[in-house]
């Protein structure tokens, strides 16, 4: 009688599984990026007490785009007010 070959023991389902693995480590890797970038722009605007409107911190709290959220810890490093982390949008 002939070996079976199951499909998950072939190599082809190795190899799926292994980019599915990586693929999920860097999504990973990015959301814990996003979601550190809102805490230090939060934190920024915290320590220097600018007081942080609920409508800011939702915009902050739901933004997915790091770029965006990077930018916007840098301008709370100068802000004097929450919504001018919000200019040029």
């Amino acid at each position: 009688m002939g070996r079976i070959q199951y499909f998950w023991r072939h190599p082809l389902a190795e190899q799926v599984r292994e980019e599915g693995r990586e693929e999920g480590r860097e999504e990973g890797r990015e959301e814990g990026l996003i979601k550190g970038s809102r805490r230090m722009t939060l934190r920024i605007l915290e320590s220097r007490r600018i007081p942080i409107p609920d409508t800011a911190r939702e915009r902050i709290e739901t933004c997915t785009d790091l770029d965006r959220l990077e930018t916007w810890a840098e301008r709370a490093v100068h802000a004097t007010d929450a919504h001018e982390l919000f200019t040029d949008e």
